[in-house]
């Protein structure tokens, strides 16, 4: 099967980017968007409306992902250390790699047996995602995301809903590497923001990092789909002794060096970048 061109133009973009050291820059072709304006999204889906679009659309998510593990085309193969969300208590600062769309999906496969009424994964995503049209578009709007904006009065909106829902119970989903890298198997350098968000809430961080090998079945993008283990890795929980921004910047660093070790006893190799010096 001829591969995808637009695959094929991703990871070029990749190499460029990792032999630049632009690891947060995003490789895909995505169209311009509006920023988001305050009266537009309902973060804490206060609004009738919104929990009846938030209904609706979590039954179709989740006949989706179940229709995606059927056919294969979202392959988990093995989920490890699930233990340790018996660790955490309330709520929480989730980290996972971020390599495809589907990830997320992957990521609440491997905490739904903790999900409650009142507790809930919500999900850091980008602005534009949020102005997607289609299937896609109607997910990423009322399925328990939480968009990032180029508009103030919007963030602060987004900032103190970040706060709330932690206070009271729920994981929060943030991807510190920033951008999406297509079937990228490093760990890239994290921002620190995830970070602060957990030190000034005083909740854990919960790492986790997906690896991948290939599997049998070719996708429509004529690449192999591609197999994940989920490793869910001990809680970092911020040192009381400590100031908000030292912890912040520990557990960001404490964070990486699990995902990088984690990487290197799964494929064996040293984690090595070709960016120029």
């Amino acid at each position: 099967m001829e591969k995808a061109p637009d695959r094929l133009e991703v990871l070029d973009r990749i190499k460029e980017y990792e032999l630049n050291g632009k690891f947060d820059v995003d490789v895909e072709n995505d169209p311009p968007f509006k920023p988001i304006m305050p009266n537009e999204v309902d973060y804490l889906n206060k609004k009738l409306s919104s929990k009846i679009k938030r209904f609706f659309s979590y039954k179709i998510a989740l006949s989706f992902v179940n229709k995606c593990i059927k056919n294969r085309t979202l392959i988990i193969k093995d989920i490890i250390g699930k233990e340790n969300l018996d660790l955490v208590k309330g709520g929480a600062i989730v980290t996972c790699n971020h390599f495809n769309a589907f990830d997320n999906f992957a990521i609440y496969e491997a905490f739904k047996h903790k999900f409650t009424r009142k507790k809930r994964m919500y999900k850091v995503i980008r602005e534009g995602n949020y102005r997607f049209n289609g299937f896609y578009g109607k997910l990423m709007r009322n399925c328990d995301t939480l968009p990032l904006s180029s508009n103030i009065k919007t963030m602060v909106k987004f900032l103190n809903a970040v706060d709330y829902l932690l206070q009271t119970g729920n994981y929060i989903l943030i991807y510190p590497e920033q951008a999406m890298w297509w079937n990228y198997r490093k760990p890239r350098p994290f921002k620190v923001r995830a970070f602060k968000f957990a030190s000034k809430n005083n909740v854990p961080v919960i790492p986790c990092f997906i690896t991948m090998s290939d599997s049998d079945k070719i996708g429509k993008d004529g690449f192999p789909i591609q197999e994940y283990t989920i490793h869910i890795m001990k809680p970092l929980f911020p040192d009381k002794n400590k100031t908000a921004k030292e912890n912040a910047e520990e557990m960001c660093q404490k964070n990486y060096e699990m995902c990088v070790e984690t990487y290197e006893k799964v494929y064996k190799q040293k984690l090595t970048f070709t960016t120029k010096r």
